[in-house]
């Protein structure tokens, strides 16, 4: 199984931290050479210095706010005027909580700029580096609410929707190139989002936080929430070599908690 990323340069948003930062760990560690892309220069800075470097690669970061569109692309471009992106994980945090009729038009707007538009920007800057070198994979870190939308994630379930379909038609577009696009669903994964669900749970049932979680994990097959690092190694194989006859997919990572096939 060819899982060698050695020379490959990979672009992994959301990356200093969760599951963004696993992956950029896990695609380190398969020889590519890794930039991050979150809106903090300090954490990245030291994350950087700790991927791994032992196949002489070269990492570094990108400094840049999801919520200002222009601003990122020309980041990117940037970027990209300097060297092919192999392999884009699209990686944000998610939206607020709460009931969809309670939501604002603003914060639709808001996420759909940073996942959906944020996402197709990066797409089209990074494409043709891929169809040049023959080589692509675009990975989306979405939900499993795109195959069962969760209770009070209103704005999320709708936005992942959108990103699933976007990609599904990327993908179509993308596979006379050899280029992959495919969507990685994490479950329950245990992330500071997580623990803010959790506690906001816990604070609308009066329940005890460990009340919340344990009913929580009764609901996964596996009985325990994902830790990043599981999330990651399943992006991290979409971007190898040997998942090259795999795209269009939406791959759930949530321990069999989702209940359609």
């Amino acid at each position: 199984m060819d899982l060698n990323l050695r020379g490959k340069n990979a672009l992994v948003c959301g990356s200093s931290k969760g599951i963004g930062k696993s992956a950029a760990i896990e695609l380190a560690a398969l020889g590519a050479n890794v930039t991050l892309v979150a809106r903090s220069a300090s954490i990245m800075s030291e994350l950087v210095r700790g991927l791994d470097q032992r196949l002489g690669q070269r990492h570094d970061f990108l400094a840049a706010d999801f919520s200002d569109t222009l601003e990122l692309k020309k980041k990117v471009r940037g970027l990209t005027s300097g060297k092919p992106i192999h392999i884009l994980v699209n990686n944000t945090g998610g939206p607020p909580a709460g009931p969809i009729l309670e939501a604002s038009t603003d914060a639709f707007l808001d996420a759909y700029t940073k996942h959906l538009i944020a996402s197709h920007l990066l797409a089209q800057a990074v494409v043709p580096g891929m169809k040049q070198a023959e080589y692509g994979r675009i990975i989306n870190v979405i939900s499993t609410s795109v195959k069962t939308p969760l209770d009070k994630l209103g704005v999320s379930n709708t936005t992942r929707g959108a990103v699933a379909n976007w990609a599904k038609t990327l993908a179509n577009e993308l596979g006379p190139f050899g280029i992959t696009v495919n969507n990685v669903l994490p479950g329950a994964t245990n992330t500071e989002r997580l623990q803010n669900l959790i506690r906001q749970k816990s604070d609308a049932s009066g329940q005890d936080k460990l009340r919340v979680m344990e009913a929580m994990q009764l609901k996964i097959p596996l009985r325990r929430f994902a830790e990043p690092g599981e999330v990651g190694a399943a992006i991290a194989f979409l971007a190898t070599p040997a998942a090259a006859y795999i795209s269009g997919i939406n791959l759930p990572v949530d321990g069999g908690r989702t209940p359609s096939l």
